[in-house]
């Protein structure tokens, strides 16, 4: 509601809504009646729109599958795309797997914030250990 009454064409899909309602909303943004999606992650599996430019992440979701599934969206068949997903320290423990799919990623680039996090060095539950020579003995 806020983004329609700053002028901008959106409509939205979210739990709350019945299935007609859902299927109401595609076809309006499919029809290019809408412009904007605003959706929770019930649009996050078996939705198939094409041409989405960008995907914003309000919510990081929970593990690295589904994020992977989300930014899918864009960039489609050879065309562009951008994705943009808000972290916070609660979305810690896939810092790692999301820095690493950065990484592997051809057209993307981990941000210096991402990249020098503590939490993205390594995998959670790793057990870090120190090199003997990197020990400090006491006598």
């Amino acid at each position: 509601k806020s983004l329609e009454k700053m002028g901008y064409n959106a409509c939205t899909l979210h739990g709350g809504k019945g299935q007609e309602q859902r299927e109401f909303a595609l076809s309006n943004l499919k029809a290019g009646a809408k412009d904007i999606l605003v959706a929770t992650d019930v649009a996050g599996r078996g939705i198939d729109i094409q041409d989405v430019s960008m995907v914003v992440n309000y919510d990081m979701a929970k593990n690295i599958e589904d994020y992977i599934h989300r930014i899918g969206r864009t960039g489609r068949a050879g065309k562009s795309g951008v994705a943009i997903t808000f972290l916070t320290k609660e979305d810690s423990s896939v810092f790692y797997d999301l820095k690493q799919a950065i990484l592997e990623s051809p057209v993307s680039s981990c941000p210096p914030e991402l990249a020098n996090h503590p939490d993205a060095q390594h995998k959670p539950g790793t057990i870090l250990t120190k090199k003997r020579r990197e020990e400090t003995i006491f006598a």
